[in-house]
């Protein structure tokens, strides 16, 4: 069985820092306006706040064994004065020790705010568990919030502090753990542990992400999140298992029968000013930006819509390979590096193949690889096609993109006039490709799987919007049925709800289409009960493809 998923049938197939808090405060501790302009300068606000911090002490929680140091002033036009600290016990920092003080114009103490009310009185600031005890147990925390990776220059740094943050002031190490991936892209994770039994208190990735923008071919200007890597930053997302997006080069792998002997590269964009792309092809950026962005809508659409973190529901990122080849009109999904590469297209029937519903359709391939594991070939192979077609198409309308509207079309972004159709698939009538079934027959396991695909995709179509001729998000579908009957339907959401439930809970890698109805009848049972309205829309979308 291939490995590679195609979007295409066969007959196109062809170290940087982190983020220190000084950093991050360079811009808050810009000077404040001069007492030419009539409010309290910034030297005045901190004199204000002392005199409140004597007088207030106890109300603050302060002690002869705390000291305090101010991180950040902010002086409102009306001269209000707002002053924030952090503070230490015994000469350890405290998590959540920081508090603002609050003053009027004229200095007078309005109130203050604070991470935590609870009162700091330790026995002993001496730890039981040695800080080399601490850095090995971050260490290995990184090591586990990295799966499968090969980590380089790995160091740990533990400081002792005192956790004001979780239940009661107790004494912690606080190790830092940072190392370099096997791209050489780094990777961090801070480590609480408690400093007298060594349980974990918390941990958390500590390679900041910055949020950028960038410019698509496909969806408008979209945030994105990226790394921070010295003065300049990584198309790497942190905040998604560090899935990232990089240049093929034009380039293409070299494998038989699954085994690679080179492949094309996947090197890391970076950029300056975090604005990336133009929207135009010329740039070689534009087309990460839609890649990197496809990759981000579906990973959120797994985790929020069915909390699954990841292809693999490990929390792990794949990556994307963009411009690979030349004049490429295919893209696919390749189970043995992970990762979605994408063909530029050859202009006159396909533009570069990064569109989002796409981007949707190749990392499912990976869900449904992790799951049911749909044998790619057959009945089966047509499943898992259309698995891919029904979640690409959740993502577009999950994204919510004004740009690329949700919609029952396949691919409709990436063509060109010279393909002579308006999308590559078409879920509310599929035989409009001119090659896929709108309904069963037993003839349809020997179809090309991107064509047996076409009865599941016309199910999915029926299920959500029913039969008939209607306009939705200004396209018009006319859906037949196969048995004359006249179907309801029951809405996108609930179709990828009850799909993903079936794939990864009763599909197996031999499931026919038979097999599929059984499948997703106990998906919609155990949603919405036997005798809902939706288990009997289920039923009358699959007769209405002549499934059962």
């Amino acid at each position: 069985m291939s490995r590679i998923r195609h979007i295409r049938g066969s007959s196109l197939a062809a170290a940087g820092a982190v983020v220190t808090t000084a950093t991050l405060l360079a811009a808050a501790l810009a000077p404040a306006a001069s007492a030419d302009s009539g409010r309290p300068s910034r030297t005045t606000a901190i004199e204000h706040a002392a005199s409140a911090l004597t007088a207030h002490a106890a109300a603050l929680g302060l002690t002869s064994a705390q000291h305090t140091t101010v991180r950040d002033v902010v002086v409102d036009k009306d001269g209000t004065q707002h002053v924030r600290y952090d503070r230490t016990y015994r000469q350890l920092p405290v998590l959540g020790g920081d508090f603002v003080v609050h003053l009027t114009p004229d200095g007078t103490y309005r109130g203050a705010d604070r991470a935590t009310r609870k009162g700091i009185s330790l026995s002993s600031v001496t730890p039981e568990l040695p800080g080399s005890k601490a850095a090995g147990l971050a260490v290995a925390a990184l090591r586990a919030a990295n799966p499968g990776e090969t980590l380089k220059r790995v160091t740990a740094r533990p400081r002792l502090v005192v956790d004001a943050l979780h239940g009661t002031p107790k004494l912690a190490w606080r190790t830092d753990a940072v190392a370099q991936d096997s791209l050489g892209n780094p990777v961090a994770r801070t480590v609480l542990t408690d400093a007298r039994t060594g349980a974990r208190i918390d941990a958390w990735d500590s390679v900041e992400t910055v949020t950028g923008d960038g410019s698509s071919l496909y969806s408008g200007t979209v945030a994105l999140e990226t790394t921070q890597s010295g003065s300049s930053y990584q198309l790497k997302d942190p905040t998604r298992g560090n899935t990232y997006t990089g240049d093929a080069a034009n380039k293409t792998d070299l494998c038989i029968f699954g085994i690679c002997f080179s492949r094309a590269p996947a090197t890391l964009f970076t950029d300056t000013d975090n604005h990336w792309g133009t929207g135009a092809s010329g740039d070689r950026s534009s087309a990460a930006v839609d890649a990197q962005y496809g990759t981000n809508e579906t990973w959120d659409y797994y985790k929020n819509v069915h909390g699954r973190t990841g292809i693999a529901g490990d929390g792990k990122g794949s990556y994307n390979r963009v411009h690979y080849g030349k004049n490429y009109n295919n893209a696919f999904w390749d189970d043995t590096c992970f990762c979605m590469t994408y063909g530029d297209g050859d202009g006159s029937t396909f533009g570069p193949l990064v569109a989002l519903d796409v981007a949707g359709h190749e990392m499912s391939h990976g869900v449904t690889s992790k799951t049911a594991g749909l044998t790619y070939s057959g009945e089966s192979g047509g499943l898992n096609e259309a698995t891919s077609d029904i979640f690409g198409t959740m993502v577009e309308w999950y994204a919510g993109n004004a740009s690329d509207p949700g919609d029952y079309l396949i691919g409709e972004e990436i063509v060109r006039p010279g393909f002579g159709k308006p999308a590559l698939r078409f879920m509310d009538k599929p035989s409009k490709d001119g090659n896929s079934a709108d309904c069963w027959s037993s003839s349809v396991g020997n179809l090309d799987v991107h064509y047996s695909s076409g009865v599941a995709n016309h199910f999915a179509y029926l299920l959500s919007e029913g039969s008939g001729a209607k306009t939705v998000n200004g396209v018009a579908y006319d859906s037949p049925t196969c048995n004359g009957s006249t179907v309801a339907g029951i809405g996108h959401d609930k179709v990828g709800r009850i799909w993903y439930r079936a794939l990864t809970v009763y599909m197996t890698s031999s499931t026919n289409y038979a097999g599929a109805r059984t499948a997703t009848l106990n998906a919609a049972k155990d949603l919405y009960g036997a005798g809902s309205a939706e288990y009997a829309a289920v039923a009358a979308a699959w007769s209405a493809v002549s499934v059962g």
